[in-house]
C-alpha cells in the first residue's frame, strides 16, 4: 500500500514539475534577458548576437541586453552564465572555445563545458588556407609536394596558441607527414598584414577575412576546411576533396545554464531560429561570409556541439600540447 502510495506521489510531483515548467515557460521572458557574449565587440560572435537579440526583443516582447565579457579564451563569460541561475535570464552566446575547445587545454576550468544547454546555432564562417601571393604552389597537392620537398622552412601564422587557426594547422601537418615553423600572433590584423606583405607562408583564417585579400591578388585562397564548396569561392576545393577530413569552422551558439527548462530551452530555440530566417539578418550575416542557421532543434544543437568537443579534442592531441 505504502509502495503504490509513494508510486503515486511521485508520478504526481512528475506532472506537477512538467506542469510548472510549461507554466514558465508560457510567462516567460517577463523582464529583460542578459545574454553574455565571450569575445570583444565587433567580431562575428557579437556581431551575430546583437542581430538577434534585437529580433528576439521584437518576437518575444522583452529587451535582450548583449553585455561582452571576454578573456580567458571565453571563460570568464561561460563562467558568469554557468553559475547563474537557470531561469532563461541570462544566456551564454559564445565562439567554439569555451563549449569545445578549452576543455583541452586546461587542466582545470571553472565550468563544465558539457553542463551547458545548447539552444540554437546561430552561424558558422568557415576557415581557409591563405597563402602569400608568390608561394610557389598553386594547389594545395601542390603546397603540400612542395613541404615534403623542404621541411621546416615553410612559416604559418595562428591567431594564437591553442587557436582554431593554430590547431588546423597542426592537423594538416599531421595528416601530411609535413613540417613547419608555427609564428604565433595575437589577433588576425597582424597575419593579414604580414601575408600580405609576403613575411609568412600560409595561414588558416576565417573566410570572412582572407576573401578581400584573395579577390584583390594580394594573397591566394587555396582550400576551404570546411565540408562543402562555397557559392561565392566555388573553384576552391574543401580539404575533404583531396583526402584530408579537416573541417573546422568558426561557430557560433546560444546557451544557457545547467538545469534550465526545457519548454524554456524550447522556447528560445524557436525565436532564435526565427530571429536568423529574417531577411535583414540573413543579409547581413551572409555579408560576413557566414553560413547562417535558423533550422536546428536544441537536441541538434547539442549534439553538433559534443562532436565538436570531440574533434577539437584530436586537434589539441595533433599539435602536441599539454593542458595548462
Amino acid at each position: 500500500m505504502h509502495r503504490r502510495v509513494a508510486g503515486i506521489a511521485a508520478a504526481w510531483m512528475l506532472c506537477a514539475s512538467a506542469a510548472f515548467a510549461q507554466q514558465d515557460a508560457a510567462g516567460y521572458p517577463s523582464r529583460p534577458v542578459r545574454v553574455i557574449v565571450d569575445v570583444a565587440p565587433g567580431g562575428g560572435v557579437d556581431t551575430a548576437t546583437r542581430l538577434v537579440a534585437a529580433k528576439l526583443e521584437q518576437s518575444l516582447g522583452q529587451p535582450f541586453v548583449v553585455e561582452n565579457r571576454p578573456g580567458a579564451a571565453g571563460s570568464i563569460g561561460a563562467e558568469v552564465v554557468y553559475t547563474a541561475e537557470p531561469d532563461g535570464y541570462t544566456l551564454l552566446a559564445s565562439s567554439p572555445s569555451p563549449l569545445a575547445i578549452n576543455q583541452w587545454l586546461y587542466k582545470k576550468l571553472s565550468y563544465d563545458p558539457a553542463g551547458f544547454q545548447p539552444i540554437a546555432m546561430m552561424s558558422r564562417i568557415p576557415n581557409v588556407l591563405v597563402v602569400r601571393k608568390d608561394f610557389p604552389a598553386k594547389t594545395v597537392q601542390e603546397a603540400i609536394a612542395w613541404l615534403k620537398a623542404n621541411p621546416g622552412k615553410a612559416s604559418f601564422a595562428s591567431q594564437g596558441v591553442g587557436t582554431a587557426s593554430h590547431l588546423t594547422g597542426a592537423m594538416l601537418m599531421k595528416l601530411t607527414g609535413t613540417s613547419m615553423v608555427h609564428v604565433p600572433y595575437k589577433g588576425t590584423a597582424p597575419i593579414l598584414t604580414d601575408i600580405i606583405a609576403g613575411h609568412i607562408d600560409m595561414t588558416f583564417i576565417q573566410v570572412s577575412n582572407a576573401s578581400v585579400m584573395h579577390e584583390a591578388g594580394r594573397a591566394r585562397i587555396l582550400a576551404l576546411a570546411t565540408d562543402r564548396r562555397l557559392d561565392f569561392l566555388p573553384d576552391i576545393p574543401t580539404l575533404a576533396e583531396i583526402g584530408l577530413p579537416i573541417s573546422t569552422d568558426t561557430w557560433n551558439a546560444i546557451s544557457a545554464p545547467p538545469k534550465t527548462s526545457p519548454a524554456i530551452v524550447a522556447r528560445l530555440n524557436a525565436a532564435v531560429n526565427w530571429a536568423l530566417k529574417q531577411p535583414d539578418v540573413r543579409e547581413r550575416l551572409q555579408a560576413l561570409k557566414a553560413i547562417v542557421g535558423g533550422d536546428n532543434g536544441p537536441e541538434e544543437a547539442a549534439t553538433f556541439v559534443e562532436k565538436e568537443r570531440r574533434l577539437w579534442g584530436e586537434l589539441v592531441r595533433a599539435a602536441g600540447l599539454e593542458p595548462q
